[in-house]
């Protein structure tokens, strides 16, 4: 369907009250014309002229919020203004148990499903920490980032078919729409997998909607295509609404996709009949009312019933106040095209068609504006006064306990200095009641004032204040957190068998599948071929295609996939099938899924196993090990590096019984070797954050991960040989690293240490140094320097000579150990060459 197809012309000259075309109409005439306007749209008077307040209102707290931003009174304001009317109509078909996946432009639309108020809306902009207040993001967020609470206050789930769900907004552009396959995906799976009908608090059989939002311009990204185009193979319930404006800040359409409508490169997604794959595709003005109305009710209808997706291109749109307060519209905007926007407004247009409709008068109308402009204004006073208040009341405990330090102080003049700058301050914030402390007690350092601890005591109370406020729920505090779980040791039957590693995986995923029927699992060649080394084999074959499933090449929307999934409550296994596959990824994983609880301080989150593989092999591809990159990126994530299938069957199922996400990165080279297969291989655990000795010693230990380590033993052998006896211990945990110090424990007892790994220099072994040296307090031991040997700078070179001179080998191993005992004992290890 495309309801328009071009912009007309509309001239500026507003039509008046009670008239069409000119002529005059009877009050009896306005009355039919109404009731006929409204029976067409299958809506009341009522709810019309309420859904023109809530856009007013709307409005009326995105001029205010500009206004705070530039007088100083918040940091930064983006908003939705410009884009009411649409999100009205979207709103109209938004039901309990729907998701909501957006971006910063959706505030009526989330004023009018009641995700948020006006009052919630600035205490975001002020950056309010008090979760009563500001319930999406606990002001960890600049504003205009929606979310709603799937958590209850120990993190366990909701029911949420009692609420109309939106996921925690981002900033990047369109990192909004790879989450978005996932939530329409769950639907498909709760409809088509029976077992899943009973969990009645994630779905009512699939019956729920995933409505996304993207703005113009971040549909040139190539995410947002990858989503489209998966959500279409999927045959998954979501209805995409872009909001065209015609720029993308600057920049103007023709620069941004060609042809420069989206419609017209998005219709090549239309179904041409019924049974066929693909979308139905609409096009429809921004500020066409009833039309929205109408397009809303057929895209969502299909999708809710049959599964049916939509993408629905709202064009002639507008932004009255531009992008954001960093700047000004006025600056790339012609006078012709702000003269177009001023006329096509969409809540002129919405007015003019109330009037022309007999639906309200214009006095009628007035009323609801002032009203509108009134209630969002005492919000906002409402708000500031709310935000201000516990600051202010801070401020004053700790300038009577300034004057109380002063009056017993050879320096009460500079205290009260100090006192006094902090009482001019007109825009109060923590960080100016914490540093005047903090100076108050560096004046008096060398003073010993008998009232100065009751500040010092202050000011340990507020830092533990403000460290939840600001630093918490990076990882799950419930009481399902993996770093809560019960350790259940491997069991080893006296004629347990030899296994190929692929095959132990194989059992422990059966497992899990057949024990847990939330449990899905897709990537890559994961469904018919099992995985390219087989740890799925067969197993598509007896839980069906649904549970294990293949996909197309789309890292980012298998990431988003599973993170979808996870979000409406179930236990998604997703495949990146190399690990420097990941990094297409990265970002989805960085700017989405590792600060989901953190950003939402516990309000929402998706544990998300994401499955890939490592390591040894050769070549500037499927070789080496960007570690450094994923560990710092990733921080949320919980990073494990088993060294073979046993141990990354432990983590696994340490996580399926968790509610953390992690990144499990099995290594590349182990499928074929054998290990010995636990005879619990459903129900063993191993902690996360907890290295193993696989060898004690009392000369130097040597600390890897991962592949390495089976050089690194046979290093340890070499190494004694010559009279050097290395305790060899496996981090297996790279996030968290070593929770117990047992690392430090064994470097007091060897006094030296060597950090090995693939990555780059200055890489994860600097990681792991960092970690043990200085947080564990390990530099106290040493009697010789720390070394780290990893790969080389460049990427490895293909071969095996150009792996041997790219990456840490076994003699490599022996010759760094030996020359960190060379420099210790030199009479007892001199050097041979």
């Amino acid at each position: 369907m495309k309801t328009t197809t071009t912009a007309p012309k509309v001239s500026s000259k507003k039509n008046a009250p009670n008239r069409t075309n000119g002529h005059p109409t009877s009050a009896n005439e306005h009355s039919q014309q109404a009731g006929a306007a409204l029976d067409a749209l299958g809506v009341s008077r009522e709810e019309v002229l309420r859904d023109y307040y809530i856009a007013w209102e709307s409005r009326s707290a995105s001029l205010m919020g500009r206004r705070e931003a530039l007088t100083g009174n918040a940091k930064f304001g983006i908003f939705g203004d410009g884009k009411e009317v649409p999100q009205l109509a979207m709103a109209k078909f938004f039901q309990n148990g729907d998701f909501r996946s957006g971006y910063y432009r959706d505030q009526t639309f989330m004023l009018s499903i009641g995700g948020t108020t006006i009052q919630q809306m600035f205490a975001q902009l002020y950056a309010h920490t008090d979760l009563e207040h500001e319930p999406a993001t606990a002001g960890r967020t600049m504003n205009a980032h929606f979310a709603t609470r799937s958590l209850d206050a120990n993190g366990k789930w909701k029911n949420l078919m009692e609420m109309k769900n939106s996921s925690a907004d981002i900033s990047p552009t369109a990192a909004q729409m790879p989450r978005l396959v996932g939530l329409a995906y769950s639907s498909r799976l709760y409809r088509d997998i029976e077992a899943l009908h009973g969990m009645t608090n994630f779905s009512n059989k699939g019956n729920e909607v995933a409505f996304g939002t993207i703005g113009n311009a971040s549909c040139a990204e190539g995410v947002f295509w990858e989503a489209v185009n998966a959500i279409g193979v999927l045959k998954a319930p979501a209805v995409i609404s872009i909001w065209d404006d015609g720029y993308g800040i600057s920049v103007p359409n023709k620069y941004q996709m060609t042809k420069e409508n989206m419609y017209e490169l998005l219709h090549g997604f239309q179904r041409e009949s019924d049974g066929d794959s693909g979308y139905n595709v609409f096009q429809v003005n921004g500020w066409d009312y009833p039309a929205l109305v109408e397009t809303y009710k057929k895209a969502v209808e299909a999708a809710r019933t049959h599964h049916i997706p939509a993408i629905i291109h709202v064009v002639d749109l507008t932004q009255p106040q531009g992008h954001s307060t960093s700047g000004s519209h006025e600056r790339y905007k012609s006078k012709e095209r702000l003269e177009w926007e001023r006329e096509h407004d969409c809540l002129l247009k919405m007015r003019e068609w109330l009037l022309e409709t007999g639906i309200a008068t214009a006095a009628e109308l007035d009323s609801i504006e002032a009203d509108g402009k009134k209630s969002a204004e005492e919000a906002r006073k409402r708000a500031f006064a709310a935000y201000m208040s516990p600051i202010r009341t801070e401020s004053e405990e700790a300038l009577a306990m300034f004057e109380q330090i002063a009056s017993h102080s050879k320096n009460a003049e500079e205290i009260r200095r100090i006192a006094e700058n902090l009482r001019a301050i007109t825009m109060l914030e923590r960080k100016d009641v914490m540093s005047a402390a903090s100076w108050v007690l560096f004046t008096e350092r060398n003073e010993p004032n008998p009232v100065k601890q009751t500040l010092v005591d202050w000011l340990y109370k507020q830092q533990e204040l403000n460290v939840n406020r600001y630093n918490s729920h990076l990882h799950s505090e419930s009481d399902e957190s993996p770093l809560k779980a019960p350790v259940i040791p491997a069991v080893y039957a006296d004629d347990a068998p030899m296994m190929s590693g692929y095959e132990i995986l194989n059992a422990c995923f059966d497992a899990a599948l057949k024990r847990d029927p939330r449990i899905v699992a897709f990537g890559e060649d994961v469904g018919y071929l099992g995985d390219v080394n087989q740890a799925f084999s067969g197993l598509q074959k007896k839980y069906g295609e649904l549970r294990v499933t293949d996909t197309g090449i789309r890292e980012a929307t298998i990431m988003g996939q599973g993170i979808g999934l996870a979000m409406r409550g179930l236990r998604p296994i997703a495949e990146i099938q190399y690990l420097d596959y990941l990094l297409y990824a990265l970002q989805i994983m960085s700017d989405d899924l590792a600060c989901l609880q953190y950003r939402t301080k516990g309000g929402q989150k998706a544990p998300v196993i994401i499955r890939t593989r490592g390591h040894r092999l050769e070549g500037v591809w499927h070789s080496g090990s960007p570690m450094s990159g994923i560990v710092s990126f990733v921080r949320g994530i919980h990073v494990l590096v088993p060294r073979n299938m046993v141990q990354a069957a432990g983590f696994y199922n340490t996580l399926l019984r968790s509610d953390d996400p992690a990144l499990v990165i099995e290594v590349l080279n182990g499928y074929r070797l054998k290990e010995k297969m636990p005879s619990n291989i459903d129900t063993f655990t191993l902690p996360l954050g907890v290295p193993e000795v696989l060898r004690e010693g009392t000369d130097i230990t040597i600390v890897s991960y991962g592949a390495t380590l089976r050089l690194v033993m046979k290093a340890a052998e070499l190494l004694a040989d010559a009279n050097i006896n290395a305790e060899i211990i496996d981090v297996q945990s790279l996030l968290p690293f070593d929770r117990f110090g047992m690392i430090a424990k064994s470097l007091q007892k060897t006094n030296r240490i060597l950090f090995v790994d693939e990555d780059v220099p200055g890489g994860c072994t600097a990681y792991m140094m960092q970690q043990v040296i200085e947080n564990q307090g390990g530099y106290k031991w040493l009697d010789a320097a720390p070394r780290t040997l990893t790969g080389k700078e460049n990427r490895p070179a293909y071969g095996t000579d150009g792996n041997y001179w790219s990456k840490p080998d076994v003699e490599h191993v022996f010759m760094t150990a030996y020359e960190i005992m060379h420099e210790a004992r030199p009479q007892d290890f001199p050097m041979f060459f």
